[in-house]
């Protein structure tokens, strides 16, 4: 059965959520400020996190910052409309998405499954090996690595699945909407926000200068695309 570790320091809110999951057939543990969470990562090793941004003690903020430094599983944030700087920070921190309380159950599993999809997918075996170049950015897909000029790049897998598919399109020109509904596998409500945070968060783990891009380049008015070179 999948684990899901849900924080926030609102019991009611946990619990609600916990109930959600557990009737899609999750397993859910239950943690109430990030201290806790990243302690019960230790222990229970769920395969995705729903994390409140704001919360007493350590915040969700705080929390995804040391748990990038040794895991790569997706997590959700759980925001209010009012913590757009915040969702904006802890994307930037390498959050994967993020869902608005009062959130719908519906859209809330969706993207529960969503993630765990691409992520259960990066750790798959049997697949025909890949291997896509661009300049000095390699893409290994059967080992599921990314090098930039021989060196190894950490990404999420949100940021993965992002180069992949902009290296598999070479030249093409993508739409944030377009991106969002490809790599999210979600209707791209208000997800254009999402997909510019990861796009720059890419562009910088590629160490991309946004003065003289290389790689990922924006089609003004238009979207992003993979440049075409080999």
């Amino acid at each position: 059965m999948t684990k899901v570790l849900v924080c926030d320091d609102e019991k009611d809110i946990v619990n609600a959520l916990t109930i959600y999951l557990e009737s899609d057939g999750y397993r859910v543990v239950q943690a109430f400020d990030g201290a806790e969470a990243l302690r019960l990562l230790e222990t229970e090793s769920p395969a995705l996190v729903l994390m409140d941004i704001m919360m007493p003690g350590m915040d969700g903020l705080a929390a995804i910052n040391a748990l990038r430094r040794s895991s790569n599983i997706p997590v959700i944030l759980i925001t209010a409309k009012s913590e757009d700087t915040d969702k904006i920070l802890g994307l930037n921190l390498g959050a994967d998405d993020y869902i608005t309380k009062p959130f719908n159950p519906v859209e809330l599993l969706a993207r529960v499954r969503s993630q765990l999809r691409r992520y259960m997918v990066l750790g798959g075996a049997g697949r025909t090996p890949q291997r896509f170049v661009c300049g000095g950015i390699e893409l290994d897909n059967d080992a599921k690595e990314v090098r930039r000029d021989g060196e190894t790049v950490t990404l999420t897998p949100t940021e993965y699945n992002l180069l992949l598919f902009l290296m598999k399109n070479p030249g093409r020109v993508f739409s944030s909407q377009e991106l969002y509904r490809q790599v999210w596998g979600d209707a791209p409500l208000g997800g254009e926000g999402t997909v510019a945070v990861h796009i720059r968060h890419l562009r910088e783990k590629l160490k991309i200068n946004p003065a003289e891009p290389r790689y990922i380049t924006v089609v003004w008015g238009h979207g992003y695309k993979m440049e075409g070179r080999k």
